[in-house]
């Protein structure tokens, strides 16, 4: 049961007065008369502001005009320590003022704002309206996608569902928000691609393959700086000594193969032309001691070198 429009109403504007005074306190709480003064001498700014008017947006005594929200928005988020970005303040802010006069609804970006704008939100750790709408439009929480086009997974809605509340969105939102987040969606930006897994699950086969893959080319990019750095290795295992971040079990697990007479003789009198002569044990005690961390960073099917990011102990040798 939806609320009524005059409390979802009260509630926005609840929403966009809280969100102003984190504003105006991360600002320092300067008074009204001075951010009045200063979006006087911006004249960057859509409008003038008197001290009362600020007072009053500030309290949330009555609904603003959206020229005065930005301009106290912008001259606010220049005031914090250190200074936010005035542009993501405000679009934050539209958001909610939008949904002031318009409901739910206008909280959504319009279609053309979100083809203007990158990923779908949500770095602050909280949802978003377009991630929402993004799962839901998703066909991927509604079906099992053929094999040649994705991995097996437990869909999210049924199918009935899924068009279902995608009609209702299209009926809200407008045609062309939907179909242009879908085209996005299809395209590969989805909601959680930048986890590097498809949507929706986590499927272990998927990520075994995934690990192998990041470990095949860690080992490429490590006989590559072998060749260029003959003792590289050396001077990785002194980082590796002194590093008070390295997790625990790893430091122990790192000393058990380290009293293996072998298999450290192996490591020890590795190079690039002995790389395929040695064990697999011997590869990942290598890699252990040239990188410290290895991670995904992009969606399959980018080249390894966008989907994985390495942290090396000894940084790469600044080139030029």
């Amino acid at each position: 049961m939806t609320s009524s429009p005059q409390k979802q109403g009260s509630e926005a504007l609840r929403s966009l007065v809280n969100a102003l005074d984190e504003l105006h306190r991360a600002a320092g709480r300067p008074s009204a008369r001075t951010v009045s003064a200063l979006i006087t001498e911006d004249d960057s700014q859509p409008t003038t502001v008197s001290h009362e008017g600020v007072r009053t947006t500030l309290k949330g005594l009555r609904v603003p005009r959206w020229e005065t929200v930005r301009s106290i928005a912008s001259v606010l988020a220049l005031q914090c320590s250190p200074p936010r970005d005035p542009s993501t303040e405000v679009a934050r802010l539209l958001s909610l003022w939008r949904t002031i006069r318009e409901g739910e609804s206008g909280a959504l970006k319009s279609g053309r704002e979100l083809t203007l704008s990158e990923g779908w939100g949500g770095e602050n750790g909280e949802w978003t309206p377009e991630q929402v709408a993004g799962i839901m439009i998703n066909p991927h929480s509604a079906i099992r996608i053929d094999p040649s086009l994705t991995l097996p997974h437990e869909p999210l809605l049924t199918e009935e569902e899924w068009v279902q509340v995608n009609v209702r969105m299209i009926e809200t939102n407008g045609a062309e928000f939907f179909l242009r987040a879908l085209l996005r969606t299809l395209k590969g930006d989805y909601v959680g691609a930048e986890s590097g897994a498809p949507y929706g699950y986590r499927d272990p086969d998927y990520e075994a393959v995934e690990a192998y893959e990041a470990f095949q080319y860690g080992c490429e990019q490590i006989l590559r700086r072998l060749r260029a750095e003959p003792n590289l290795l050396q001077r990785s295992i002194a980082a590796m000594r002194t590093d008070e971040t390295m997790d625990r079990e790893d430091r122990a697990e790192m000393l058990r193969h380290e009293s293996d007479p072998a298999l450290m003789r192996e490591v020890m009198t590795v190079t690039p032309e002995t790389w395929h002569e040695v064990s697999e044990e011997a590869h990942h005690m290598v890699f252990g001691y040239l990188i410290k961390e290895g991670r995904t960073v992009g969606r399959p099917g980018l080249p390894p070198g966008q989907r994985f990011l390495l942290t090396w102990r000894i940084p790469e040798p600044i080139e030029g």
